[in-house]
């Protein structure tokens, strides 16, 4: 059995695996933002889940939880970068604010995580990191500038970092999930509407969410065993898909960028200094 340190467990994925480790008899150390959250599982469980109130936009909290965590579990061989959410909106519709919020939890948040985690890491010898990304680190949705950027940033993040701290045997793995039911939808916050977008693709958009007109069939209880599964690997893979739908955009998306890479490919060889 594992020790995982899992942020935003309050619902949604991280609620799920947090409820499939324990059962499975792991231990769990599970970060919420509103106290009361887990009381239930707290309950149920005990000692084996340790819950901590964090906001991960707080770089101060965030070094003392995870501090916390290891100095009262000893060993955490888990972390996992789960909370997180998204900005709907044309880039030049949403507020300075919200850009900054966006960016502070889903990147900066889940590096000030590992960063607080890899010296504990280290001294113990390695463990695995799982960075929950999205489909929308590999390729782009209209709407969603910001929460894309996010992605992409992390993902950049996190393939640079494998590098870095290979030799402590710490691995890393990027979870790229697609639309799953959960409550992520509930989450999303929306940008001051700018009437100009009202009859572009952004406003289009935001009919279809407005009507419920998208397919989610994303299994929450089967995407968090797959995530389970994947740390008993001797080698993890550096990313995991999850969902029908984040394989296929992905494949799309890197399809098209290969072959206009491909179609520059003279240009690139005749661009260098000669011998």
């Amino acid at each position: 059995m594992k020790t995982w340190f899992i942020t935003g467990t309050s619902t949604g994925m991280g609620r799920m695996l947090t409820e499939k480790l324990l059962a499975q008899g792991h231990r769990v150390a599970a970060t919420i933002r509103k106290p009361g959250a887990l009381d239930e599982l707290k309950q149920k469980y005990r000692e084996r889940l340790l819950v901590f109130t964090l906001d991960v936009t707080d770089p101060v909290a965030v070094k003392e939880v995870v501090n916390l965590a290891f100095s009262e579990l000893g060993r955490i061989d888990v972390i996992v970068n789960n909370a997180g959410y998204a900005l709907f909106g044309a880039a030049e519709e949403s507020t300075d604010e919200q850009i900054s919020h966006q960016f502070e939890t889903n990147l900066f948040g889940s590096i000030r995580v590992i960063r607080s985690a890899l010296p504990h890491l280290r001294a113990q010898g390695g463990g695995n990191i799982l960075q929950l990304s999205s489909s929308a680190g590999q390729t782009v949705y209209p709407a969603y500038s910001y929460y894309n950027s996010s992605k992409w940033a992390i993902e950049g993040f996190c393939d640079t970092l494998a590098f870095e701290v290979a030799a402590f045997n710490i691995h890393i793995t990027i979870i790229e999930l697609g639309a799953h039911k959960t409550s992520f939808g509930a989450g999303i916050v929306d940008s001051p509407i700018h009437n100009a977008y009202d009859q572009t693709i952004v406003g289009e958009m935001r009919r279809m969410i407005a009507a419920g007109n998208f397919k989610i069939r994303g299994d929450v209880d089967l995407s968090s065993q797959a995530m389970i599964d994947i740390v008993n690997l001797e080698s993890p893979p550096r990313r995991l898909a999850l969902g029908a739908d984040a394989y296929q955009h992905m494949r799309e998306a890197l399809k098209t960028r290969l072959e206009a890479l491909e179609a520059q490919e003279d240009i690139a060889m005749a661009s260098e200094i000669p011998d």
